[in-house]
């Protein structure tokens, strides 16, 4: 099978990366920088592509790579960092820019080359750079340069080394996908063979390779990512997994009932149901900063799980269903990325805890998992559910949290979900949810003056979670949620509409 190594220097983008060329039926996989050359070498890959980096190739001990790379005969592609630190490797010079560039350019075509069939000139790309090329490096042309006479994509045909300066990976790039392919299918000759049947086969006997004759428990929230983790685990290694269900308080409205008559019907599953959600309230209480909380929510998760797997004869795994937005922007998966946020759920397990760690599902993106659910049979009331962070409703809602507020805030968001759902918006949102805010605001019911919460609409478009923008729902609707919340939800008095995208915001607020 042919393969593809993806060299990361850290960008938020490198997945991405690899989801594009999965898409294009081509095996790849992610390595840091920071791989010894013989390693590499041993790979065979049939190509290999150097990522973006938030680093600067002219800061001292910036990453890099070893200069053999480059005579080993594999067709290469940098972008962005990659793409400066090969002109920096291969004689050229690279400088400051005088005005760093952000966002949406156009790039010109300046010659024909088969990296760039079927591109058009003036098509939208993605720059993010601070530096810029100078001079170009040895046996190296401009093929593609921006409107401000930025050096946007640089060929050396000789030694089948290829830079582009912007983002092919992200969809604000228009041809981004068709230069991939280029350059895999037209320039690498890969052959498209990969698809998520192997992925399913190789995760298998991975697992089976890993747990051998132990136990693996779960923790099933009945999200999609946790269903489809249980339901993969489930085809590898069967009785040897017992899911666990634990209610950390801050659910959806009436999530443990729902959870256990979708999986007492569809599945045989150990199922296990455990009320933690005191707990979990003693344990946040007073606590406001959202990185606390999350650590909080981590931390009791652990020590529950932990109580529950002495409980378990074998038990030596802890299975969790991360996927790759939420361990990028985490911390560095592969290479030296930049912390965003923290998740509950990555960062591995402690040692006193016991278990190991399998995350099945760590280098895929949510579209991918609804596939590879698909894939493995699942019904799509489950596969196509709306994202829910693991922190649950901890992080929607803002300041500390109390069982008040969390009674509040599940009825608020049952009532928009409800009508979401009632007005067929629901299959066209990536996710939609309610956010407690932590203001109060007067108010007039009846006769009487009122001072109570203050409840945020949020409903975004993505594709895997990394970049999202609002969706404009009719109005219609909005006044009917935001009618039925008011009325309907004792100590909310007023709701209003989150219309910013990521970036610059998170779609979740905390």
């Amino acid at each position: 099978m042919n393969k593809v190594l993806i060299i990361d220097f850290g960008s938020q983008y490198t997945q991405l990366i690899a989801r594009k060329v999965r898409e294009l039926k081509v095996y790849c996989e992610i390595w840091p920088c920071t791989e010894p050359f013989d390693r590499i070498k041993e790979f065979k890959a049939e190509a290999i592509i150097l990522s973006g980096g938030p680093a600067s190739v002219l800061q001292k001990d910036s990453p890099t790579i070893d200069k053999r790379l480059f005579d080993l005969g594999v067709p290469i592609l940098g972008i962005c960092y990659g793409m400066q630190l090969i002109t920096k490797l291969m004689g050229g010079k690279i400088v400051s820019a005088k005005e760093r560039e952000y966002g949406h350019a156009k790039l010109k075509i300046k010659k024909k080359h088969a990296l760039l069939t079927g591109v058009k000139s003036d098509s939208q790309v993605w720059m993010s750079h601070g530096d810029s090329l100078s001079v170009i490096g040895n046996g190296f042309s401009v093929i593609g340069e921006t409107e401000k006479k930025v050096k946007a994509v640089i060929a050396n045909d000789k030694k089948k080394i290829y830079a582009l300066q912007f983002h092919p990976e992200v969809h604000h790039t228009q041809d981004g996908k068709k230069i991939l392919k280029n350059f895999l299918i037209k320039i690498t000759k890969v052959k498209a063979q990969w698809n998520m049947h192997d992925f399913i086969d190789y995760q298998c006997q991975l697992i089976k390779d890993k747990v051998g004759k132990d136990h693996v428990i779960l923790g099933l929230s009945g999200g999609v990512d946790s269903s489809v983790a249980a339901i993969l685990l489930d085809k590898a290694i069967g009785k040897q997994l017992t899911c666990i269900f634990i209610n950390n308080g801050v659910l959806r409205f009436e999530e443990e009932k729902t959870v256990q008559k979708i999986y007492r019907k569809h599945y045989k599953l150990k199922l296990k149901y455990v009320d933690a959600s005191d707990e979990f309230l003693k344990a946040l209480k007073g606590v406001s900063d959202p990185e606390k909380k999350r650590k909080i929510i981590g931390r009791t998760f652990i020590k529950v799980f932990t109580r529950e797997a002495k409980k378990i004869k074998k038990a030596k795994y802890l299975a969790q269903g991360t996927l790759y937005p939420d361990v990028i922007e985490s911390v560095s998966f592969k290479g030296p990325s930049v912390v965003i946020k923290s998740h509950h759920n990555v960062g591995g397990l402690p040692k006193k805890m016991g278990l190991k760690l399998i995350e099945p599902l760590r280098e895929l993106f949510k579209d991918e998992v609804r596939e590879l659910g698909r894939q493995l049979g699942m019904p799509e009331e489950m596969i196509m559910r709306h994202p829910f962070p693991g922190p649950g409703l901890g992080v929607r809602i803002l300041g500390s949290i109390t069982q008040e507020k969390v009674k509040l805030l599940q009825l608020a968001d049952k009532i928009a979900i409800d009508e979401i759902v009632k007005s067929g918006w629901y299959s066209k949102i990536w996710q939609a949810f309610v956010v407690l805010l932590p203001v109060k605001s007067v108010g007039v019911m009846g006769d009487e003056r009122t001072y109570e919460n203050v409840a945020a609409i949020r409903c975004v478009d993505s594709v895997d979670g990394m970049t999202a923008d609002f969706i404009d729902l009719p109005h219609s609707l909005l006044s009917k949620i935001s009618s039925r919340i008011i009325n309907e939800v004792k100590g909310i008095n007023r709701v209003v509409y989150d219309v910013s995208s990521k970036p610059p915001a998170t779609i979740e607020w905390e």
